[in-house]
């Protein structure tokens, strides 16, 4: 089923939102969302500790930094996820899902951020592009169920920290 089959032509955002929230469609994106959070955590908790010591100082920098944003990236994901349940489940109205707060910003990917010499461990890589994958996705549902639900999303905070970050580090 297509995202234009599965919205109702001329509905209003909640109206989008439950059937959304209560169809097919969203039960497996919620699984694959979550089976890659529960992924991501045991990766990086697990074998990634491993990997990271394996790398010098300049690539252990460039994985914390690169685990930081997979994770930032997946917990927005299941936020919208959970958010998006509640209300197929009748804890939260469409009408509050449609709220900023509960929306997907513009996911920020940065250039490349490992040293011409170290090589990204190859799961770590693959976690990051499923999960760039996934919010890509999760983004364009998010943007056609509230599309008309007044003004543009609010400037993501984390990303804004994450940049600031970046251009401290990368400053000397």
């Amino acid at each position: 089923m297509t995202q234009s089959t599965l919205f109702s032509a001329g509905t209003g955002p909640a109206v989008r939102a439950r059937e959304f929230a209560g169809s097919e469609m969203f039960e497996k994106l919620f699984s694959e969302g979550m089976e890659l959070v529960e992924e991501t955590a045991s990766y990086l908790d697990g074998p990634g500790r491993d990997d990271s010591k394996q790398l010098d100082r300049a690539g252990a920098l460039s994985y914390a930094t690169e685990s930081m944003k997979l994770t930032t990236r997946l917990m927005q994901a299941a936020s919208w996820l959970l958010a998006q349940r509640a209300v197929a489940e009748g804890e939260m109205s469409a009408e509050d899902a449609t709220d900023g707060k509960y929306r997907l910003g513009v996911d920020r990917p940065t250039d490349n951020l490992w040293p011409e010499d170290e090589t990204p461990p190859a799961y770590l890589g693959t976690l990051v592009e499923r999960s760039r994958s996934l919010y890509a996705r999760l983004k364009r549902i998010d943007d056609n169920l509230y599309s008309d639900a007044g003004g543009e999303v609010d400037a993501n905070p984390v990303a804004d920290q994450m940049a600031m970050l970046r251009g401290a580090f990368s400053q000397g």
